[in-house]
């Protein structure tokens, strides 16, 4: 007989009636990865991060002859050394947590990544790096298309989306993503309590995991709704982590505590998906109410408190954070006291097998049109380095995955070593 929408939903509604508050359903999954597997924490500085002022080309005249009101002074820059070029560079004054992760050898600074003709959209510009596809940039995601290459079956919690929304770049062909904004709200939702909400979802449970070889349609469902119920109580035991160090009360300190939680409680994520939001600092960068200033604070505190938690535990060689932005901003200020959209940026990864260091050079600020180093009549920061040659050596020495294989392309370059 064929299949007909209203016959569909007879057959399903016992299924659906369940009172899930988790995100969409999850695809057939089976137990999670163990606590010794490695986990890649992709940190997403959403909005386009003003590199110039993360990392501070303090002794380029240009820089401050171009960035008059927004530029750091030379005196407050947390210096941090030279790159091959001999540039001096130096932190943001508010990073003084970077700066000691820089000193310990396990910060790596990625200078002027991005690819050719930077889209200045934030849509279109997330899409390419998340896809990286910057000629298709609406098929799956780069994370999606590992998380397909993994093994069948894998946990219900292999990645970790802290977003409401998965991000193009955990987008997948065959594993469905759980979006989980808070771990303490992540749970089995019922009109009833006590022994009766209990009781509901006991019978939800046996429900679900029934699967009728002669209903596929209800059978993969109930899969879905057995492996999502499943989940929810790996989630709960990540609510009940007690870190060895207090975290900042910031969204991004408590979702970095969820996170530490998870690596911790050994639920099986090997890919997490975090952000800070705010970067798109157009006017007010600066100032006593400067927008830029209050963001790295909230980035410096939520990851030194993460990697120092990490420490304390013995995970910090098991994690890798990597850090990037959609695009850069403009080489000079605007009239608003801010940046515009920009082409290349920084990218960042730090962790306990991390090779730190300044990888890449600096640009030249200056404005003359021999200046190769910038584009776009000297207003932007030209790219030196594909993003995807970062991805490839965080798949390739990292995930352990075929980098080639994984982007449709060779995009390694060895002296990205920062692995």
């Amino acid at each position: 007989m064929a299949m007909t929408r209203r016959h569909f939903l007879r057959q399903s509604v016992g299924a659906f009636t369940i009172g899930l508050s988790a995100p969409a359903f999850l695809t057939e999954l089976a137990q999670a990865q163990g606590a010794g597997s490695r986990a890649l924490v992709v940190l997403y500085l959403g909005g386009g991060n003003d590199a110039l002022s993360m990392l501070v080309p303090y002794g380029d005249a240009f820089y401050y002859s171009r960035r008059p009101s927004i530029a750091i002074p030379a005196g407050d820059v947390l210096q941090i050394g030279s790159d091959r070029n001999n540039t001096v560079l130096g932190l943001h004054p508010r990073l003084t947590g970077f700066q000691g992760l820089f000193d310990e050898g396990r910060l790596g600074l990625i200078q002027r990544t991005g690819y050719e003709n930077s889209s200045r959209s934030h849509f279109l510009g997330q899409d390419i790096w998340g896809s990286a596809n910057p000629a298709n940039p609406q098929t799956k995601g780069w994370l999606g298309r590992y998380l397909d290459m993994l093994p069948s079956p894998v946990g219900p919690l292999v990645a970790w989306d802290a977003l409401r929304e998965v991000p193009r770049a955990l987008m997948s062909e065959h594993v469905s993503v759980p979006a989980i904004p808070s771990a303490a709200a992540y749970t089995y939702a019922s009109p009833n309590s006590g022994s009766e909400a209990a009781l509901e979802r006991a019978y939800a449970l046996r429900i679900a995991s029934h699967v009728p070889i002669d209903r596929p349609h209800l059978a993969f469902v109930n899969s879905n709704i057995d492996a999502a119920m499943n989940s929810l109580d790996k989630v709960a035991l990540v609510t009940k982590y007690q870190p060895s160090l207090a975290y900042p009360a910031s969204g991004l300190g408590q979702t970095m505590k969820t996170v530490a939680g998870a690596l911790a409680g050994g639920v099986g994520t090997k890919v997490f998906w975090v952000q800070l939001g705010g970067f798109d600092t157009h006017a007010s960068q600066v100032g006593a109410n400067g927008a830029y200033p209050r963001l790295m604070t909230e980035l410096n505190d939520a990851v030194t408190a993460f990697y120092g938690d990490l420490r304390n535990q013995g995970l910090l060689n098991q994690v890798l954070v990597m850090g990037f932005s959609e695009f850069g901003r403009r080489a000079y200020e605007n009239g608003s006291i801010g940046c515009d959209h920009g082409a290349a940026g920084l990218m960042f990864v730090l962790g306990g097998a991390v090779r730190g260091g300044l990888y890449g050079t600096a640009a030249s600020l200056n404005p003359d049109p021999g200046n190769a180093t910038l584009e776009n009549n000297g207003g932007d920061v030209r790219h030196e380095t594909d993003f995807r040659s970062v991805y490839a050596r965080i798949i390739d020495g990292w995930l352990g995955a075929d980098s080639a294989a994984l982007l449709g392309a060779d995009f390694r370059r060895p002296d990205l070593a920062f692995l």
